[in-house]
C-alpha cells in the first residue's frame, strides 16, 4: 500500500535536465534527488561520474530516456587536477596511497608526455569501475580484495591540454570519446613521467553540446521546487536536444501517421542516409528514424505522442 501510494505522487514528465552534480554523491544518488524533486515517474542519467567528480550530468526524464544511449556515446570534456608522485588504490584521491616517488619533471617534459596520449590510445579499465566481470561489478570485486584481468580498450583523446603545473600537481583539460577513464589517463601519464600520479579533483565541463554554463545545481532545484513544478519544468530541454548531431527530416501528416504505425515510407530526392530526427510538418518532434541509401525511411525509436 505504501509503495503504491508513493508511486501515485509521481507524474509523467518529459525532457532533459543538465545537472551540475555535486561532489560526494554518486550519479545515481544525484539522479534520485532530481527524480524526487520533479516527481518524475521515469528517469535516467547519461554517463556516470564518480563521487569525487563534479559537473555536467544530463538527466533524462520520461520519454527522453529512450534516447539516453546517444548521450552516453557522446564526446565529453573534463578538467582534472593530477597529484604527481603518488599512486593510489583507486587512481583518485578516494583511495589509499600505495606508492610514492620524487617528482623530477619540468613543464617541457610534461607537455611532451601529454602529446603521447593524444589520438587513439588503449586503456585498461580500472578495477574501481562499474564494468562487470561474471555478473559482478569490478568495484565490488575490488572492495573484496579481488583483482581480475581486464582487456585493454581503445579510446580517442581528441584534445589534451596542460592548464597549470606546480611542483607536485598538474591540471589538464581533456576532450575524449565515450569509455575514457580519466583516472586511468592520469595514472598512465604518471607512469610515463616516472613518478606516478592520481586524480585529486575532476570536473566534467561538457557532454556533447551540453555545457556547464547551462547546468543547474541541486540547491537551485530545491529552491525552485518550493515555487511549484512549473518552475522546474521550465528548466527542461526538449527531447530532440539529445539528437542534434543527426539531420532533421520533416514529414507530412500522412507520412507521420504511417511511421507511427510501423510502416516504411519512401522519401523523394534525399541525399541523406543513416539516423535522422523526425519532425512533423508542425514542428513537433516524433522520434528517431533511419534512412536507407535508396530513400526508404523507417522508425528507429519513437516517442509516445499520446500524452
Amino acid at each position: 500500500m505504501g509503495n503504491r501510494g508513493k508511486s501515485r505522487n509521481y507524474r509523467e514528465v518529459d525532457g532533459i535536465l543538465i545537472l551540475d552534480k555535486p561532489i560526494g554523491c554518486s550519479s545515481n544518488q544525484a539522479l534520485q534527488q532530481v527524480r524526487k524533486l520533479f516527481r518524475a515517474r521515469k528517469a535516467g542519467h547519461c554517463g556516470s561520474l564518480d563521487p569525487l567528480a563534479t559537473g555536467v550530468l544530463p538527466i533524462c526524464l520520461g520519454e527522453a530516456t529512450k534516447f539516453s544511449s546517444y548521450l552516453l556515446a557522446a564526446n565529453k570534456t573534463y578538467r582534472a587536477t593530477c597529484r604527481l608522485g603518488q599512486t593510489t588504490t583507486t587512481g583518485d584521491a578516494e583511495g589509499n596511497v600505495i606508492d610514492s616517488a620524487l617528482v623530477r619533471v619540468d613543464e617541457a617534459q610534461i607537455r611532451k608526455t601529454l602529446e603521447l596520449f593524444v589520438g587513439q590510445i588503449e586503456q585498461v579499465p580500472p578495477m574501481h569501475s562499474a564494468l562487470k566481470h561474471q555478473g559482478k561489478r569490478l568495484y565490488q570485486l575490488a572492495r573484496e580484495g579481488i583483482q581480475v584481468e581486464r582487456t585493454a580498450r581503445r579510446v580517442q583523446i581528441h584534445r589534451l591540454e596542460l592548464c597549470a603545473f606546480s611542483e607536485q600537481s598538474l591540471s589538464i583539460e581533456v576532450c575524449c570519446s565515450k569509455g575514457t577513464y580519466i583516472r586511468t589517463l592520469a595514472e598512465d601519464i604518471g607512469i610515463a613521467l616516472g613518478c606516478g600520479a592520481h586524480v585529486s579533483s575532476l570536473h566534467r565541463s561538457s557532454v556533447d553540446s551540453f555545457v556547464e554554463q547551462d547546468a543547474v545545481s541541486i540547491p537551485q532545484l530545491e529552491l525552485l521546487a518550493l515555487q511549484g513544478l512549473d518552475q522546474l519544468d521550465n528548466l527542461l530541454l526538449p527531447l530532440s536536444s539529445a539528437l542534434m548531431q543527426f539531420p532533421e527530416v520533416m514529414l507530412e501528416p500522412s507520412a507521420s501517421i504511417d511511421i507511427r504505425h510501423g510502416k516504411r515510407i519512401m522519401l523523394a530526392r534525399t541525399e541523406l542516409s543513416g539516423l535522422c530526427r523526425l519532425v512533423s510538418r508542425g514542428g513537433r518532434f516524433i522520434g528517431l528514424g533511419e534512412l536507407a541509401s535508396n530513400g526508404e525511411l523507417s522508425a528507429k525509436r519513437l516517442i509516445n505522442t499520446a500524452r
